[in-house]
């Protein structure tokens, strides 16, 4: 008797089979490559880091990281410090700060931990701080290089899923390059955060303590999201800030 393919049955198993082998399959290729996964993220966060502190590849008007070759010996090199702001105001070192999940962290709330990473480079200290945000479509998170006054010197910005042309834009050196410069704090000392709005009336950005910068076209959301990180995520660090001052 011939055996029949067109059942249900026979379906139904070849349907099952197939979830299981793909399903075995896709395990595996994860199981193989969590190492190497694991790595890039590592990579991927050294090379942020040193974006937003200036040590990049940057020519004339692209954003362009230090090769994933250089970066581990680059970051250590430059990355002389890195600690943990607790939430009960104690501060601890950890060589692996730049691990910490951002986002697992903000999900706790009061209780976050907040990494800051200390640069030396040509004589001057940074401190970057890793933060995260909602823009249009879904996370958007970057990496700000300030000094010991809360002055922006540098800033790396990336998104998950914002509008190409557009919102994804925030990427680009013409948007975070105009960071470079202002100022968090306002004429008072009070932390402000930086607005991105259309009614800027400084387009060249000459006025770095306005505590503005232009919005890119057709990205309102987008931009406000990002004000709105730089603002809540930012202001957690002025406490630090303020004790460097007080030494």
């Amino acid at each position: 008797m011939s055996k029949r393919t067109d059942s249900n049955g026979y379906t139904i198993l070849f349907a099952i089979g197939m979830v299981v082998v793909v399903g075995a399959l896709l395990a595996f290729t994860a199981a193989s490559l969590k190492g190497k996964i694991a790595t890039n993220v590592e990579l991927e966060k050294q090379q942020n880091i040193l974006y937003a502190m200036g040590v990049n590849e940057n020519d004339e008007t692209s954003a362009i990281f230090v090769s994933t070759k250089d970066a581990p010996e680059l970051f250590k090199k430059y990355i002389t410090k890195q600690i943990v702001l607790e939430s009960n105001g104690d501060i601890s070192e950890d060589d692996k700060a730049y691990l910490i999940d951002i986002k697992k962290e903000k999900a706790k709330g009061a209780e976050r931990r907040l990494p800051l990473f200390i640069g030396e480079k040509d004589g001057k200290t940074f401190y970057i701080a890793p933060i995260r945000g909602k823009g249009l479509w879904d996370a958007v998170w970057a990496y700000i290089a300030m000094d010991e006054n809360m002055v922006i010197q540098g800033a790396y910005f990336d998104h998950k899923g914002e509008t190409a042309g557009l919102g994804a834009n925030i990427k680009e050196r013409f948007f975070m390059d105009d960071f470079i410069g202002e100022h968090l704090l306002d004429s008072k000392g009070n932390f402000k955060g930086v607005a991105i709005t259309k009614s800027n009336a400084d387009p060249l950005n000459k006025d770095k303590e306005d505590n503005e910068v232009d919005a890119i076209a057709g990205a309102t959301i987008t931009g406000n999201g990002v004000a709105d990180m730089l603002r809540n995520d930012l202001k957690l660090y002025k406490p630090y800030f303020d004790k460097l001052k007080n030494k």
